[in-house]
């Protein structure tokens, strides 16, 4: 058993999980029907891709706990994602810009680890990777209408890559189980995929009239060590109350 690829498994599965918890939020709520729709099937893809990870985490820990286990019965100091994803919807232009910059960075890391030396990680890594490639094309088509469309969109746009920034550094932060997984040709090196996301984002920033904020600004950091913003725990407290309050439910 690998302590370090248990870790990495559950980085993996836990921004899934928390961006498709917080895009499911808006099925019923979307602006037009289309977009209610289609929110749901990239908050499906991210749930059944974090399904994955937790599942092949689960096996290699060995300590009987499922998919459901890893999902909804660990405290919020347990759960490793990255602090962007744990960000409010808010508005419209919030959500895709939020998305956007998840998905530029989640697309170079998942073609990285098609390549992965373990076998299963690249496995789960080509399937997610056309999911994330659909993903990408939509939310940098949206930043792209919104950053370039009214005078309001454009404002709301570019507030919310403002505020998103300083969450953003993270993603390509490395530390010490990093290190151990990309010397063993598992992961990729977080920080190899900085130059691939900055080319994209600035690319879609400048067709959208967008100006991204400075590469070095200050990052925030700590969602991948366990430590979060307070907006991770109401997500668990509305994603766990179901299988808390009746332990071992099945359909």
């Amino acid at each position: 058993m690998s302590e370090a690829k248990i870790e990495y498994l559950l980085r993996l599965g836990d921004s899934a999980l928390i961006l498709g918890q917080r895009v499911s939020e808006w099925i019923g709520h979307a602006p037009i029907m289309e977009e209610d729709v289609a929110l749901a099937n990239v908050a499906l893809d991210l749930i059944g891709q974090a399904r994955l990870w937790f599942g092949y985490a689960g096996e290699l820990e060995g300590r009987g706990r499922d998919e459901d286990a890893l999902a909804f019965l660990r405290e919020a100091h347990e759960y490793r994602n990255v602090l962007l994803v744990e960000q409010p919807n808010g508005n419209f232009a919030d959500t895709l810009v939020r998305q956007f910059l998840f998905d530029a960075w989640h697309h170079a890391l998942l073609e990285g680890l098609s390549q992965s030396h373990d076998p299963r990680i690249a496995e789960i890594a080509v399937k997610a990777l056309k999911e994330v490639t659909y993903h990408l094309e939509r939310s940098s088509d949206w930043v792209v209408r919104l950053g370039d469309g009214t005078e309001e969109s454009h404002r709301k746009a570019q507030a919310a890559l403002d505020e998103l920034w300083t969450y953003t550094g993270e993603l390509f932060a490395a530390d010490a189980i990093d290190a151990e997984l990309v010397a063993q040709g598992v992961a990729v090196d977080p920080a190899s995929l900085r130059e691939a996301w900055l080319h994209t984002v600035q690319a879609v920033c400048e067709a959208a009239t967008l100006t991204a904020p400075p590469a070095d600004a200050w990052m925030q950091s700590g969602g991948k060590q366990g430590r979060h913003t307070e907006h991770l725990g109401y997500i668990l407290a509305e994603m766990q109350s179901l299988p808390r309050a009746h332990p071992g439910a099945r359909w």
